[in-house]
């Protein structure tokens, strides 16, 4: 909750992303919630401490939450983190509050939706294969370190 709040991406960060992305990328990038950007960067740089250059997992870590839009507010994260905690009734009254439903809908999708993006942006199959399975990776190495990064950040 503290990194939605208060998370923030520097001039020199996002100066840093024009080194390596493409404009597309880079405009995928921009069209992200704030929070989901701090959190791709805080991924990126968990993957690069473990020793991580491969390309395609450093683009998925940038992105993997790309999917989520720009509108899915810290209210939204909530109410999706009680239900993942608490069970799908949680949920099921969530999706009735106003404008509750469309942005649970797109935080269970992200996965998909930021592999998708990600493609039409000119990224590579393998790095929407790693968004696309981020929870349950199938592949052993940079899909799994894909997933912890996530988890650590």
């Amino acid at each position: 909750m503290r990194s939605h709040l208060l998370g923030r991406v520097t001039l020199q960060e996002l100066k840093a992303l024009d080194g390596w992305l493409t404009p597309a990328q880079r405009s995928l990038f921009d069209s992200m919630h704030r929070a989901d950007q701090r959190h791709g960067l805080d991924v990126v740089a968990s993957l690069r401490a473990a020793g991580h250059r491969e390309p395609d997992l450093l683009l998925a870590g940038l992105l993997h939450d790309a999917g989520k839009g720009p509108d899915v507010g810290l209210r939204h994260r909530v109410a999706w983190s009680l239900g993942e905690r608490y069970g799908p009734s949680v949920l099921r009254i969530a999706r009735h509050l106003p404008g509750f439903g469309v942005r649970l809908e797109r935080i269970a999708r992200h996965a998909e939706a930021s592999a998708e993006l990600c493609l039409a942006a000119g990224c590579s199959a393998r790095t929407a294969d790693l968004i696309r399975h981020q929870a349950q990776p199938l592949d052993p190495q940079l899909g799994e370190a894909l997933r912890l990064a996530d988890a650590q950040n």
